[in-house]
């Protein structure tokens, strides 16, 4: 039982330690390291890779389109509470 306990306390603990940082790889994905919505614990996410190529015009015109389908939802979402 004790041994459980300390595996417990001791799996917690190592929840909270620190990551080990790696060793950034160049590729053209790190063009958008800086921009708006790179979150840290990620960085730049294209599971897709849509924009694997690193081309600035497309990564801009996807991200006004990824906007303009969420604020199209937002006002949907609104319309049908608004019919309750």
């Amino acid at each position: 039982m004790k041994s459980a306990v300390f595996a417990t306390l001791l799996a917690s603990a190592a929840a909270f330690a620190p990551a080990s940082q790696k060793a950034a790889s160049s590729t053209a994905l790190q063009a958008f390291e800086e921009d708006i919505g790179a979150t840290l614990p990620l960085g730049f996410y294209d599971p897709l890779g849509l924009v694997a190529d690193g081309d600035q015009e497309k990564f801009d015109r996807l991200r006004l389109t990824e906007l303009k389908h969420g604020r199209i939802a937002m006002i949907a979402v609104v319309g049908y509470l608004v019919q309750e």
